[in-house]
């Protein structure tokens, strides 16, 4: 049985305040949520020991929305695996589409990532997908066959979770449908070679459409953007049917 994994992704959108106000409001509103579905929450790395505290006793796991692949004196503003899981976490996000569009994210430092988040202890959550340009050239399935590939490399499976992240349907008002959705989830599935593999969706994600996305046999979860993480949206996509 592969395991669902519902995570949230805060980007920078919460001070610390913030993110003990919503995890006050928040947990209070998932108690009844089956036990087999794993939530996760990726915050700001200012937020971590705060949230880490906060979710003591909880069926929360605690996430990063990076790792470097250094162990001692990761370059400024990047932060180590070691550093991580010192700190409680135990995910972290590799390879997110903000950072292979805007910081020229390859897959060869995707790769280095990956191995150091596995090596130090931390299950990455690998994000791959393709853009507005490469599916219009039809190149959609291979761009994202490259990022496997590449990124792959050395990394253990079975410690692994894959967001397929559609970005042309990130923040532009287009929608990845649910069907389309789980075609891709199936082709990276075959992919792999290996049915165990968690895969979400990391699209856009909502309280209206997660009943849907989740009825897919293929979708194992959701990647849902800070955008989305209002308290009580985030746990009604939880709580789905």
């Amino acid at each position: 049985m592969r395991k669902v994994i519902l995570a949230g992704n805060w980007k920078m959108y919460k001070t610390q305040r913030e993110s003990a106000e919503f995890l006050m409001e928040f947990g209070s509103q998932i108690d009844d949520a089956p036990e087999t579905r794993e939530v996760v929450l990726c915050v700001p790395f200012t937020d971590l020991d705060i949230v880490n505290k906060s979710l003591h006793g909880s069926r929360i796991r605690l996430g990063a929305q990076n790792v470097h692949w250094e162990n001692c004196g990761a370059f400024t503003g990047e932060i180590s695996a070691g550093m991580l899981t010192e700190m409680g976490v135990r995910y972290a996000i590799v390879g997110h589409s903000e950072r292979r569009q805007y910081f020229g994210e390859t897959d060869e430092t995707v790769n280095l990532r990956l191995k150091a988040a596995q090596q130090g202890g931390l299950i990455p959550i690998l994000c791959v997908g393709e853009t507005k340009a490469q599916r219009d050239a039809g190149t959609a399935e291979q761009t994202i066959f490259s990022q496997l590939d590449l990124g792959l490399q050395g990394i253990d499976l079975d410690r692994l979770v894959i967001a397929y992240e559609p970005i042309w349907a990130i923040g532009t008002g287009e929608t990845c449908e649910s069907i389309e959705a789980n075609r891709i989830i199936g082709l990276i599935r075959k992919r792999l070679a290996d049915p165990n593999v968690t895969i979400q969706y990391g699209g856009s994600v909502k309280p209206n459409n997660i009943d849907e996305i989740m009825a897919q046999p293929e979708i194992d979860g959701v990647l849902v953007g800070g955008a989305s993480l209002a308290a009580t949206d985030f746990a009604q996509i939880v709580n789905y049917k």
